[in-house]
């Protein structure tokens, strides 16, 4: 009989549970609990940017996303679903397309004969040559300020020798070549 008694002594939290749990009260509190609950949350908007515990965050599509190094690759990866049709993107092209354009195939046909209806695919589809032209020539731009600033004299050959050349690039010579070249790009655009 010994073995049945009771040694644990019951703590004034203990019989306030029970004497609850016999009331019907189940959701009533027996402890009162204080303390200190953290750092307010701050309400942030679509493509607010943000630091928090060493990491940065941001709002992308109403989802809160951490910001990495990936985040090239993360635009470069075509989904499983068109975020425009929510269709299945596994027709040949539509990657190309969603790389291009963001939406599947089916989606920028649609896109495209609406703007025929509309009477702007014309505008459309000169703006889009005009916008390649002139990135080709700030391309080009590029790559010539490059060639003007290359300070290196020597060369090596597809067969590995150093070429040593001497004279140097004549400035206003390929100033000119570059003014021809962007006139007659320029005068390509519609």
């Amino acid at each position: 009989m010994s073995d049945n008694v009771l040694k644990k002594e019951f703590q004034k939290r203990d019989v306030e549970r029970l004497r609850n749990l016999v009331k019907g009260k189940h959701g009533d509190r027996s402890t009162v609990g204080i303390g200190y609950n953290g750092e307010t949350q701050e309400d942030h908007k679509e493509g607010d940017v943000w630091e928090e515990r060493g990491k940065t965050w941001t709002i992308r599509d109403g989802i809160k996303e951490n910001v990495t190094k990936l985040d090239s690759f993360k635009k470069a990866a075509v989904p499983l679903f068109c975020p425009k049709c929510k269709q299945v993107m596994d027709k040949q092209l539509d990657s190309f397309y969603f790389k291009s354009y963001g939406e599947c195939l089916d989606c920028r046909t649609v896109t495209e004969t609406q703007m025929k209806i509309a009477g702007t695919w014309d505008d459309y589809r000169t703006e889009t040559f005009n916008a390649e032209i002139d990135k080709q020539i700030e391309e080009y731009k590029g790559w010539f300020e490059n060639i003007l600033n290359d300070k290196a004299n020597s060369f090596i050959s597809e067969h590995g020798e150093v070429q040593k050349w001497v004279g140097g690039i004549d400035k206003e010579r390929a100033q000119q070549s570059l003014d021809e070249v962007i006139e007659y790009l320029n005068s390509l655009k519609k």
